[in-house]
């Protein structure tokens, strides 16, 4: 399928009436975006954000946001008012987002429906993936290396989510098949009391490492090993807030999603994409994922353990190692 920009029609009629001669006046590429909850929060939701200001500079678009809470009537909403308008792409920035958009595209041919953390490719709605599972493989092994047992705390119950706590599960099993790791889903992206509260839990029934993947939430158990001292350890993921718990972030996973979005909108723009299937970012786009060590942690990772997970990390690459199931 390739998608081309659209031409104001309505201009070229009357350039045609007036008998008038000239290039034809494309209108303004335009972008929307729809998050989960507030663009002020550090995380998922700033790094959707952050790319939408990238398109905005770089390519030269006009752009816009909704902050909503988690309602699919709302999400069905905001994507029919932005393709009414006549938005060229809709980022709808969440897995959560995926239904409510299939469900306008057929009315909106002419708009590009962009979901993140999404497998789908029906139409012009297509999911744009960043495969958490292979830096969470990475945790997973450090996890198993440097620990006694582990704590998971997702958002929502979610296949983005639940992928990536599966490749933290097969990293650590692949170091030890008995490591102990326990999961929690909070049921919300932006309630980090009850994200810190299991984190909590886990920490007093022996967990010496807790990783967030629960948006906004997730601080709350980057706070919880902050307030549970140095022999606690998490990991920064999707952006870097090491700065919260300095002493216990053993490594920072950060998605420059916004390289990956800009690199597709612009061939949207120029109408150059062509789309096969859903789009993943992994470890091998390098511009887009990266995973590094935080050197000032109160235990910071060993250099025999970098090194073992570099090998991996080339497996994986490589596509040897497979840290889900398809």
């Amino acid at each position: 399928m390739k998608l081309s920009r659209r031409v104001c029609l309505a201009a070229l009629a009357g350039a045609a009436l007036a008998g008038t001669a000239g290039p034809a006046l494309a209108e303004t590429f335009k972008m929307g975006l729809l998050v989960p909850g507030s663009v002020a929060e550090e995380g998922w939701n700033r790094i959707a954000y952050d790319a939408l200001l990238r398109v905005e500079k770089e390519l030269d678009a006009d752009v816009s946001y909704v902050e909503l809470h988690e309602n699919p009537s709302a999400f069905e909403n905001a994507f029919r008012n932005y393709a009414s308008q006549g938005y060229d792409v809709v980022l709808g920035h969440g897995f959560q987002f995926q239904d409510a958009a299939l469900t306008v595209a057929a009315d909106f041919p002419d708009t590009v429906f962009l979901i993140s953390s999404s497998h789908v490719f029906d139409g012009n709605v297509i999911g744009l993936n960043t495969d958490s599972s292979e830096p969470f493989y990475l945790m997973g092994v450090i996890a198993a290396m440097t620990g006694t047992s582990a704590g998971l705390v997702g958002g929502l119950e979610i296949p983005p989510i639940t992928q990536s706590f599966e490749g933290f599960v097969n990293g650590a099993r692949s170091v030890d098949p008995d490591y102990p790791i326990a999961q929690i889903y909070v049921g919300s992206f932006t309630d980090s009391t009850a994200a810190k509260e299991a984190a909590v839990g886990m920490i007093a029934r022996g967990a010496n490492i807790v990783v967030p993947n629960a948006n906004a939430a997730g601080l709350g158990v980057v706070q919880a090993a902050r307030e549970a001292g140095p022999d606690i350890q998490t990991f920064s993921v999707y952006s870097d807030y090491t700065e919260a718990a300095p002493e216990n972030t053993l490594g920072v996973y950060v998605a420059d999603y916004g390289q990956g979005i800009v690199r597709i909108v612009s061939q949207i723009q120029d109408g150059e994409f062509e789309a096969s299937g859903n789009i993943v970012f992994g470890l091998k786009d390098t511009d887009v994922m990266t995973f590094s060590y935080n050197d000032h942690s109160a235990r910071p990772v060993p250099d025999a353990i970098r090194r073992k997970v570099e090998e991996v990390k080339n497996a994986i690459i490589a596509g040897e190692i497979a840290t889900r199931a398809e």
